[in-house]
């Protein structure tokens, strides 16, 4: 499976963020936007995704099953959780609504560190426990590319170690990821991980 971008330009408002991009992020392997504020980093997240159209160019992921459903999963800077539904009817909903074709939802909450509190109001989380419970939702509907857009946000050492944990065990079963972060994500096979470094803030 390939995701292939070949001149691909991207923005909001009729404010071109970045334009000419060309890319390829093959199975196995994990593409970084690295950039300042303003440089285009989720608007071309939320255009692989199919969120926003592009201006110019275009994306397609290769290599798939047309019967298969939805290929991708987006995680955005927002969490989206539901504060008066416990941690664990929030991870069932998503995999209601994604489909339940991975890990059981107990099961993923143990994987985040969240399990002991699964019958808490989400409402009542801490900012990066919100963060470990949008991440579990990668874990509970299986799709093979992952577009993640500051998943290290609000999370402490431990929580950073999680999300290179999740990133290195989902390009091990041929998985794809492109992520949008500040942060250092530093995997354990350099050779898996490329960076694209986008424009100045505007």
């Amino acid at each position: 499976m390939v995701l292939r971008a070949q001149g691909l330009a991207c923005g909001r408002g009729g404010v071109v963020l970045a334009e000419a991009l060309n890319f390829v992020v093959a199975s196995g392997r994990c593409l970084l936007l690295r950039g300042p504020n303003g440089a285009g980093k989720s608007t071309l997240l939320l255009t692989l995704a199919g969120i926003v159209s592009p201006l110019a160019g275009g994306s397609v992921l290769e290599g798939t099953d047309e019967d298969a459903g939805p290929q991708l999963h987006y995680c955005g800077h927002r969490n989206a959780l539901k504060p008066r539904l416990s941690v664990l009817e929030n991870l069932d909903f998503w995999a209601a609504l994604n489909g339940p074709t991975g890990m059981a939802a107990p099961d993923a909450l143990d994987r985040v560190g969240l399990g002991h509190i699964a019958g808490l109001d989400a409402g009542y989380l801490s900012a990066g426990q919100g963060r470990r419970l949008a991440l579990a939702r990668l874990l509970v509907s299986v799709r093979p590319l992952w577009l993640l857009d500051e998943p290290t946000a609000a999370l402490d050492v431990e929580g950073h170690a999680l999300v290179t944990e999740l990133i290195d065990a989902h390009l091990d079963r041929g998985g794809l990821v492109v992520a949008a972060t500040h942060d250092p994500i530093t995997l354990p096979d350099l050779t898996r991980m490329q960076t694209l470094a986008m424009g100045r803030a505007r």
